[in-house]
């Protein structure tokens, strides 16, 4: 077969015969081809058997074949034409995305000669990608106090072709206040931006509608459009305001915990964030803080712990209100606590008398008693009180003061001691009291002289008793106490027939037992009368006396 090959200048062509053999030694080079894609399948794309040196029916004898690696056969060999030819439609995107060149190489194989030759078809890219946003629509949103010559980048266009069938312009609609700025950016790619020209204003026109157009440079041109809408922002002339300068709200001491106690409101008449208001404290005191609970958004105001009219009963705050560029006004608010009766009377005994002497005298000072209530109102209105039965009143002093004082002379041998209650009750609903309880001893002075239980006494004993005889005992009570109750006997010095009565009998001074100190005579003496005198151990002593009679009994002893 006979190929074509340049010689030197000098030279001109020369037809050269070579055998198969030898042309295919000397073959060295690749066979290139190129085709569009999106081709149908059987599209020509070279004359491989001419470009081997081959007939096309030598094809099949010599056992020509495609050798590729890839999985997916792209080619297909015509053995009656001896053609290259596409095997299927080839997408040139899915293939080779976005690079410059788009080259799919395989090998043909000659099977008798065992030679192999590369062989690179070019993918050749076709205008049937149109140039794509992401998005349909983008919105915007422009304070109409930005200042013109404000850029607001644009979102790229996307085009899947390459060369002059990608991406090659962009177009804004017309626009009295936008214009279109395309810049080349770094990455090769022409980046949009929209460019303010002019002072927007909210009022005049609040919606402006745009349209960016991404064109290619194909032929025909291909183009995909863009909504663009741009808002324009209030600017924040007005800052929040309150519904009140002041809020006040009255609660329960007891509220349950988590209740809503109050909402301040605070209005702006700003669009966007400009309008929205957030709510926060401001100067407040720390435990008033760790109390309370502000919901920024509501305004809602809750107790996370619980109230105590007896630490606060009016919880001072500032509120703070602020939009969303920054903006503020401020209230105050006074949440006043109601007391509840949930304090019982304290009952302090300031001054107390353990003892007093019977004979002190009425309005004698007992005790000196404090009382408080920590609630308010009636409920920390207290009355204080003792029983009815006692020898005792309580006297109102000032600042709740009371004073317990006798109100009688006391006797001790009545009774000798008392436990004297003092109630103190409030006049809350319902009523709380609390008690205290005052010992008071009841000391005893000599007041009771001993007293005999008769008026007087007589006895009979026989004559010619024997000496030292007990004939007769006499007992005196004395209801004092102590020494002043301690009863000492004594007979009054009388003389009987010249002779002395302490010579006739005696007294046993601690038991009042009377003894005979001789033996009496009926025919001598009949009748004895004496005085028995009972004395007690007080200070000064008291004694009472008793008469006796002793008559002596006649015996036969004569």
């Amino acid at each position: 077969m006979a190929i074509w090959v340049k010689l030197p200048r000098s030279s001109g062509p020369v037809l050269l015969f070579l055998s198969l053999g030898l042309l295919l030694e000397a073959w060295a080079g690749k066979i290139l081809y190129s085709v569009p894609e999106e081709t149908e399948k059987g599209f020509f794309v070279g004359n491989i058997a001419s470009d081997l040196g081959l007939q096309s029916q030598e094809l099949a004898e010599r056992g020509v074949r495609i050798v590729s690696r890839s999985r997916t056969q792209l080619f297909a060999l015509n053995p009656r034409s001896g053609s290259l030819v596409t095997a299927g439609r080839i997408d040139r995107e899915q293939l080779c995305a976005q690079s410059e060149r788009c080259l799919v190489s395989f090998n043909i194989l000659v099977q008798d000669k065992m030679k192999l030759f590369p062989v690179e078809v070019e993918i050749i890219d076709i205008n049937d990608n149109t140039p794509q946003f992401q998005l349909e629509e983008v919105e915007f949103k422009m304070n109409e106090i930005t200042t013109p010559g404000t850029r607001i980048p644009l979102p790229f266009g996307q085009d899947l072709d390459v060369g002059m069938n990608s991406l090659q312009s962009y177009q804004l609609s017309s626009n009295s206040h936008f214009s279109l700025d395309v810049q080349q950016g770094t990455d090769g790619f022409p980046h949009p931006e929209m460019v303010l020209q002019s002072p927007l204003d909210r009022e005049e026109e609040a919606v402006h509608h745009l349209l960016l157009t991404a064109s290619d440079g194909g032929n025909p041109v291909h183009s995909g459009t863009l909504r663009i809408r741009v808002q324009v922002v209030d600017a924040n002339d007005n800052p929040p305001e309150f519904t009140q300068a002041q809020y006040h709200v009255s609660v329960p001491e007891n509220v349950p915990l988590g209740t809503r106690l109050l909402i301040v409101k605070a209005t702006d008449p700003d669009e966007g964030a400009n309008g929205e208001v957030t709510y926060s404290f401001h100067n407040i005191d720390q435990k008033v803080a760790q109390i309370f609970q502000l919901d920024s958004y509501t305004g809602e105001i809750s107790n996370k712990e619980p109230l105590d009219f007896e630490e606060y009963q009016i919880y001072p705050m500032e509120i703070q209100a602020q939009d969303g560029a920054g903006l503020m006004a401020r209230t105050k608010v006074l949440i006043k606590v109601l007391d509840i009766n949930d304090n019982a009377p304290e009952v302090t005994v300031t001054s107390v008398t353990t003892a007093v002497p019977e004979n002190f005298p009425p309005e004698t000072i007992v005790a000196l008693i404090s009382v408080h209530d920590q609630d308010s109102g009636d409920n920390g209105r207290i009355t204080c009180s003792i029983p009815g039965n006692l020898p005792f009143k309580l006297e109102k002093l000032v600042d709740n003061y009371y004073r317990l004082v006798t109100e009688r002379t006391l006797d001790r041998e009545l009774t000798s001691g008392y436990n004297i209650t003092v109630t103190a009750t409030d006049q809350g609903t319902p009523t709380l009291s609390t008690e205290t309880h005052i010992s008071l001893q009841v000391t005893d002075v000599n007041d009771n002289p001993p007293a005999f239980p008769k008026d007087s006494y007589f006895t009979y004993i026989p004559e010619n008793n024997p000496r030292g005889a007990s004939i007769f005992s006499v007992t005196a009570h004395d209801p004092d106490s102590d020494e002043n109750s301690r009863v000492t006997y004594s007979l009054a010095e009388y003389t009987f027939l010249g002779a002395p009565l302490s010579s006739y009998l005696s007294i046993n001074s601690d038991t009042g037992v009377l003894y005979a100190l001789r033996s009496f005579d009926y025919e001598q003496l009949q009748e004895l009368e004496l005085r028995v005198t009972a004395h007690d151990s007080g200070d000064p002593p008291l004694s009472s006396n008793v008469s006796l009679s002793i008559f002596l009994l006649d015996q036969n002893d004569n």
